[in-house]
């Protein structure tokens, strides 16, 4: 006896999924080679420079100027200003979008967090060009009032301006992440006479964790590679401080710098665009490996 044959649309229905699932996979082979292409591209304009130029010299130069007629190479002075301002907006950006994030899962009315969530999301929809002159003309003169000696380029604009631009994307993910604690381990912990508060920093905020590193370390990596503000507000000259009142420049406000220049394909300041990139990936692809390795910990400690 044959079995019957399937109707027309449940055919359809098979060859849709079929559809699918090699449009799903192509799209992940995609990301990875792109991915892959970029690596290629940075090691393969980046290696000159760095056959050129040896290592102890990027490690013991104090200032970073490739262009000029006796050039130094302290890549430090660049990664100082990045980790500054980067430290900057986060000091700013994790204990104001974590705070959004308890008060929006566990405290906030339904449509009070349907009206404000939106707003804040439309905050990362902003041109950070915008930021940028935001921070040179607003923010900079109000801490001027407060430090009178902070000069019209600092680091320290630049980071809370940029820390306020990332906040939602903390306060989004880690919201989310905690609405997705089950309501269980709330009902369990208010059964045994915890309040609404402890509930929220004992319970959910542990519960939620792994969202919460995940938000953490996408902040961290918008910070790094942030450069529209930092180009603006905190300045062009690479300089070898820890002081968040100095100006300075970062890895991506000199590669703005120089890319806006006129230089040879195969010179040298040609060739430090793509290591200070190449530098740059590193330091992200260290901060989500961090990030993951810590998510990873975690779950094993619970």
């Amino acid at each position: 006896m044959t079995s019957p044959r399937p109707a027309p649309s449940r055919r359809l229905d098979r060859l849709l999924e079929g559809l699918m699932v090699w449009v799903l996979r192509a799209g992940g082979w995609v990301s990875v080679l792109v991915t892959l292409g970029i690596v290629i591209t940075l090691v393969t304009e980046s290696w000159p420079f760095f056959v050129e130029v040896p290592v102890g010299r990027l490690i013991h130069d104090t200032m970073w100027t490739p262009l000029f007629a006796e050039p130094q190479y302290g890549i430090s002075a660049l990664l100082a200003g990045t980790l500054v301002t980067t430290g900057v907006a986060l000091a700013v950006a994790i204990p104001l979008g974590t705070v959004l994030a308890i008060y929006l899962s566990e405290f906030a009315e339904p449509r009070f967090r349907d009206w404000v969530k939106p707003m804040l999301e439309l905050l990362s929809a902003v041109p950070t060009v915008v930021y940028g002159y935001f921070a040179l003309l607003t923010v900079t003169p109000l801490l001027q009032k407060i430090y009178p000696d902070l000069p019209q380029f600092s680091m320290l604009s630049a980071g809370m301006v940029m820390g306020i631009m990332i906040v939602p994307y903390v306060t989004s993910l880690g919201e989310d992440s905690m609405r997705s604690v089950p309501m269980l381990l709330r009902e369990g912990a208010f059964a045994l006479g915890d309040g609404k508060l402890g509930v929220a920093l004992q319970v959910v905020v542990p519960g939620a964790f792994s969202g919460l590193a995940a938000a953490y370390v996408l902040a961290i990596s918008r910070a790094v590679g942030e450069t529209m503000i930092v180009a603006i507000a905190a300045g062009l000259q690479p300089k070898l401080t820890m002081n968040p009142i100095d100006s300075a420049a970062t890895v991506t406000a000199f590669i703005v710098q120089v890319s806006l220049g006129d230089l040879p394909h195969g010179s040298i300041g040609y060739q430090s665009i793509f290591a200070t990139g190449a530098v740059l990936f590193l330091m992200t692809l260290g901060f989500n490996l961090a990030g993951h390795l810590l998510r990873r910990r975690f779950h094993r400690a619970i």
